[in-house]
């Protein structure tokens, strides 16, 4: 069971994604606008945001960015926009994943178990207090929290996910396959997602595809994290 919040001005569209919500015993709260749902995450906890775009008063990609400023909870975007460099940007700015109208119910309730799979236990498989280092970089899984060279990494929850799953496999090449189906707890997915995510945590950590430091992308095989310089991993 979780606590959602539907973020839908269209009553017809937010009354069934209440039933079928609340049917599978989840406990929902809704509202119409995109004020409303800052309010709400303001003043609730929430295991996912359910948010749609196409909102009367803010659209909804802002709506995101001003979440993400407030909050980590978990948003999938419902979006009649299917443009992939839409989809892209919805993404860098923090969405966790994203349906296409017309959907399912069951569709969204299979994404929805994905990413609560994923914010309740993506850290990887190592005991909570285990601290993963490597060169300058310090991971928490416990506290959730990461820094390079003593200095403190803002990182979006996915962000913290992938780093802290390649930190605990330090100079070990992990396929995508691999990444989508542990920390996306997907089976199948498309390359960009993980392209996206990477570029963006590789801004955080200072460095570029081009220069990379930590993060080495091996063409057609997959990712390592490995301390720069050759150091051995701590």
């Amino acid at each position: 069971m979780a606590s959602v919040l539907v973020v839908e001005d269209d009553p017809f569209v937010r009354s069934a994604l209440i039933r079928h919500l609340t049917d599978a015993a989840h406990t929902v709260r809704s509202v119409g606008t995109a004020l409303e749902a800052l309010r709400e995450v303001a003043h609730f906890r929430f295991d996912v945001v359910v948010l749609d775009l196409g909102l009367p008063d803010l659209d909804g990609s802002e709506a995101l960015k001003m979440l993400r400023g407030i909050t980590d909870v978990p948003v999938i975007i419902a979006t009649a926009r299917d443009d992939e460099t839409e989809i892209v940007r919805l993404l860098n700015a923090g969405a966790d994943d994203y349906l296409t109208k017309p959907f399912s119910v069951e569709h969204l309730s299979a994404r929805m178990a994905a990413v609560l799979r994923r914010s309740r236990g993506a850290a990887g498989e190592l005991p909570p207090e285990t601290v993963l280092r490597v060169g300058g970089l310090t991971v928490d899984p416990l506290r959730r929290q990461a820094e390079l060279d003593g200095l403190r990494l803002d990182l979006t929850r996915r962000e913290f996910d992938l780093l802290a799953f390649l930190a605990a496999r330090p100079g070990v090449v992990v396929p995508r396959k691999e990444l989508l189906a542990e920390v996306w707890q997907q089976s199948y997915g498309d390359d960009q997602t993980i392209d996206v995510h990477l570029s963006w945590l590789r801004r955080k950590l200072g460095e570029t595809a081009a220069r990379p430091r930590y993060l080495h992308t091996l063409r057609g095989v997959g990712v390592k994290l490995e301390p720069p310089g050759g150091e051995p991993p701590r």
